[in-house]
Order: structure tokens, then C-alpha cells, then sequence
């Protein structure tokens, strides 16, 4: 039930959002609306305001906003608050509206998220230099060693490991060229990364250098006891460097035992003796350690809409790259994401909290607002792209060639939705 509630608010957010969109513009340029619709007919619940149906429909999948005079095949009578009686200047800002408040939903939710705290992680800003190759994997097969510092990926400049991250991803059981700088030398490579999740996520087996960090002490723990810090960075255990996995095993296993930590809080470095106490049949100390080190940021407002915008961006270069790879055969179909994931995605979310429910929020609508815009014909991107020909060979296209425009692109969104929904299944099932 909770998947089900959370994928109907989910939905039905970013729809009433993109939808209002287009209706807000319409009326401020006087067109009048003929009906509001979230989801499509069947209706079960409807209401007439001020000359517009209001209306929700029984199958959620979408909504729609039907503007008087919005085609040709509606019965025209040249009245100043029909659709096609305004100028293309203005339509063209009708259609945009719904796309540009589902990037804005994507901004504010995020912010309102950042606003609260985040703690990010200082490798992901960092230059791309390894610090780990995990065994028998495309790294270690290409040639890539600890310390080597990724340049260039598949023909595009690699400056942080976010840079890398979004570049391999979607290039799972693909060859492609790798530039690495070892000892200050360029090397050009080849790796073919590998598929993991579902998803068929690439990757190639390495790791930045990391270092384990102590994010939550409990109060009156043996690790608060001793001395210990949230924030210190863990150097190592009783003189071994060591990942998390280990320095937990290694706490777990001394009970009773002290363990030296060497630590470093901002510029100093000290040695600190903490004994696990026994809980159940392991030891604890009362902390949790992260794998890498985070920098903790409180913003101001201005500092979390700066953040949320840095943030979507990325993503929409993520978004930009998927969708190239797809139309060049480069990135795995697999990766769509449709309607049964999404739900899916929706009630995990909600049962972790309102934070993670916003954010992937953010996400979707980030995706919706972007696929939107893309020239497909009955998509807005689409209608934008038809105004934009028309003005350029200053006549309308006749409404057998936009009947035909019109034909091709329902059938490219049925294909796609086809793919997407099978993914989804076969996911699932999995």
C-alpha cells in the first residue's frame, strides 16, 4: 500500500505541476481552458470552475490541459481566446511552461533538501587519481594502476570523479579509449567497463583514494569516552592502515581489548586508546564509520539554491549523455526506467523518509521536464519544433503533414513505452 501511495503522490505532483504550467500561461494570455485533467479518462472525480472541467482521471499515467481552438480539427471561430488565434510567439511560451516548472519543481526540491544539512563527499569535487583496482576487473585488465590519474574517457575530458562516474555509466560492455596521466605521463588505454544492477550500470573496478571517517559518535560511548570526534578521520588501527569493512571487523572482534586509533582532526594528528565493550557476541565502541571522508555543509538559502542548481545540472548532463548514447547505440536500453520501477522506487523512498522522497522527486521530474522538451512530435518539445520550422518558412504546414508528424511521434512514445514497461517487468522479476 505504501508503494502504491507514494508512486500516486509522486505522479501526481509532477503532473498537476507540468500540466499547471501550461494552464497558468494560457490564461495569462487569455486563452481560455476548456478542461484540467490529472490522469485520463475514465473520470471519477470532476468540477466545473469559471468555465474549465476539473477533472481526475482513473488511469494515472499522464494528464492533460484542453485549450479552446488548440487544432485545426476544432471547430475554429476566430475568437481572440482561442489557442491558434495567438501569435506563435505566445504558444510557443504555453508549450514551454510545462517542461520549465518541472525543472523548477526539480530546483525547489532539492533545495528545500540541501537547506536541511548534506554531507558531501570531498572526493567526488577531486581530480580522478586511483587509489584502488580491484581484482580482475576492466581496470586491472586495461592496464590502470593505484595512482594513476584518469584524464579522458571515451573522447571527453575527465576533471573529478563525478566527471568519470557519469561517463562510465553508461557505457556498459563497450569498448572505449581511456586516457591515464602515471607519473606525470600520458597513457591511452583501452577498457570495456562492466554491467551491474539491473540496470546494466557500468563500471570499471576502481577507487578513489579514500580515507574512513567518523560521522556519528554516541554520547556516553566508549569511543565519546575516549576522546573520539565526529569529523576525525581514521589513519589507522593499532598501526595498520585499514578500509571501513576492516575497522569494523576489527572492533568487533576486541572485545575487551584496546584498540589505538590514529586520527587526524584538521591539521592535527594524535593517537587515541579506545576498548570496544561487549554487545551480544561482538564489540562496539558507539560509532559509525563512513567509508570516505564527507565536509559537512549547513547553507543559507542562497547556498542551497546554488547547490541545487550545480546539482541539476549535473544531472542534466547525465540525462543529456544517456539519451545520446541511446540514439547511438551506446548505452543499454536496459537503463530506461518505467512506470512499475518508478513505483517501485516511490514506495522504498517513502519508507526511508520524506528526504529521499523529495529527492527522487527531483529526479524524475528533472527527467520529465527534459524529455519533454526533446523535438518529438506530441511532445511539447515536439510542438515547440513545428513552431519553429513554421516561422522559419514563414507559412503553417498544412494538416495533412502535421497529421503525418503527429502519427510518427504516437508511434515512437508507443514503442518507447513498450520498452521501458518490459524493462520494468523483467526488473522485477529478476
Amino acid at each position: 500500500m505504501t508503494t502504491v501511495l507514494a508512486f500516486l503522490f509522486v505522479l501526481g505532483v509532477l503532473i498537476f505541476v507540468h500540466e499547471f504550467g501550461h494552464f497558468i500561461v494560457a490564461r495569462l494570455h487569455g486563452v481560455r481552458v476548456l478542461r484540467f485533467s490529472l490522469g485520463f479518462d475514465p473520470k471519477i472525480v470532476k468540477f466545473v470552475r469559471g468555465g474549465t472541467e476539473y477533472s481526475i482521471g482513473l488511469i494515472p499515467l499522464g494528464g492533460f490541459v484542453k485549450l479552446a481552438g488548440e487544432t485545426i480539427e476544432d471547430k475554429l471561430e476566430g475568437k481572440p481566446d482561442e489557442f491558434l488565434s495567438k501569435s506563435k510567439w505566445v504558444r510557443f511560451q504555453v508549450y514551454l511552461a510545462g517542461p520549465v516548472m518541472n525543472v523548477l519543481l526539480a530546483l525547489v526540491l532539492l533545495t528545500i533538501t540541501i537547506s536541511r544539512g548534506v554531507d558531501v563527499p570531498l572526493y567526488e569535487s577531486a581530480p580522478a587519481v586511483v587509489g584502488k583496482v580491484a581484482p580482475d576487473s576492466p581496470a586491472q585488465k586495461a592496464g590502470i594502476v593505484a595512482g594513476d590519474q584518469v584524464t579522458r574517457v571515451d573522447d571527453r575530458n575527465v576533471k573529478t570523479w563525478n566527471d568519470l562516474d557519469f561517463t562510465v555509466m553508461g557505457g556498459a560492455n563497450r569498448e572505449m579509449p581511456i586516457r591515464v596521466l602515471r607519473g606525470g605521463t600520458p597513457m591511452d588505454l583501452r577498457i570495456t567497463p562492466a554491467a551491474v544492477t539491473k540496470f546494466e550500470v557500468g563500471t570499471i573496478g576502481i577507487q578513489p583514494v579514500i580515507r574512513p571517517q567518523l560521522v556519528t559518535i554516541e554520547p556516553s560511548g566508549p569511543a565519546e569516552k575516549a576522546g573520539l570526534q565526529r569529523g576525525d578521520v581514521i589513519l589507522a588501527v593499532d598501526g595498520k592502515t585499514l578500509d571501513q569493512p576492516e575497522i569494523i571487523d576489527r572492533i568487533r572482534q576486541s572485545t575487551g581489548k584496546p584498540l589505538v586509533f590514529t586520527i587526524e582532526r584538521g591539521d592535527t594528528r594524535r593517537e587515541i586508546s579506545v576498548t570496544p565493550e561487549k554487545n551480544g557476541d561482538v564489540g562496539r565502541i558507539g560509532v559509525a564509520v563512513n567509508p570516505f571522508e564527507v565536509k559537512r555543509i549547513d547553507p543559507s538559502l542562497g547556498q542551497a539554491v546554488a547547490m541545487s542548481a550545480k546539482k541539476n545540472w549535473e544531472s542534466a548532463r547525465a540525462i543529456y549523455d544517456t539519451l545520446r548514447g541511446l540514439v547511438r547505440g551506446r548505452t543499454p536500453m536496459k537503463q530506461l526506467m518505467g512506470p512499475l520501477r518508478i513505483a517501485q522506487l516511490s514506495g522504498s523512498a517513502a519508507q526511508l523518509g520524506w528526504i529521499y522522497l523529495f529527492e527522487l522527486m527531483a529526479m524524475i521530474s528533472l527527467n520529465l521536464g527534459l524529455i519533454n522538451l526533446l523535438p518529438v512530435p506530441i511532445m511539447d518539445g515536439g510542438q515547440i519544433a513545428i513552431l519553429g520550422f513554421e516561422g522559419l518558412i514563414r507559412r503553417d504546414l498544412s494538416l495533412r503533414v502535421k497529421e503525418r508528424i503527429l502519427l510518427a511521434g504516437a508511434a515512437l512514445i508507443v514503442v518507447l513505452m513498450g520498452t521501458v514497461i518490459y524493462n520494468d517487468v523483467v526488473q522485477i522479476l529478476k
